[in-house]
């Protein structure tokens, strides 16, 4: 029996998401087509629909590298497009497993959250 997938946003994600929902929803109205916040949006429901797909989908972060904050056993890495992030961790049971995806966030504050310098 295969276990049912939900990907969920929660609270940073959530807020970030609907934000972006908004603002491209303000754009489309204006007639603008390809702007840098709808391909965000764009990129991040279809990496929602290969996290539903394939939880394992990311790349997997070394539990040592896990920033506290977020205070999860495994954390998951999707790359999205304009160099931005998505980060999930991966919890389940025997029927179904649950991705919550906890950040949405741009490569200046990623590097600031995995505290790499720039060179």
């Amino acid at each position: 029996m295969k276990r049912k997938v939900r990907v969920i946003l929660l609270d940073e994600a959530d807020s970030e998401f609907k934000h972006l929902n908004q603002a491209v929803g303000k754009q489309i109205k204006e007639g603008r087509e390809n702007t840098e916040e709808i391909q965000l949006l764009r990129s991040i429901l279809k990496k929602k629909e290969l996290i539903k797909l394939n939880p394992f989908y990311g790349d997997n972060i070394e539990k040592r590298k896990i920033p506290k904050t977020y205070n999860v056993s495994n954390l998951w890495r999707v790359e999205l497009t304009g160099y931005w992030r998505m980060l999930y961790t991966i919890k389940g049971d025997q029927l179904e497993i649950i991705c919550f995806i906890l950040d949405i966030v741009d490569h200046k504050r990623y590097n600031k959250l995995f505290k790499y310098k720039k060179k």
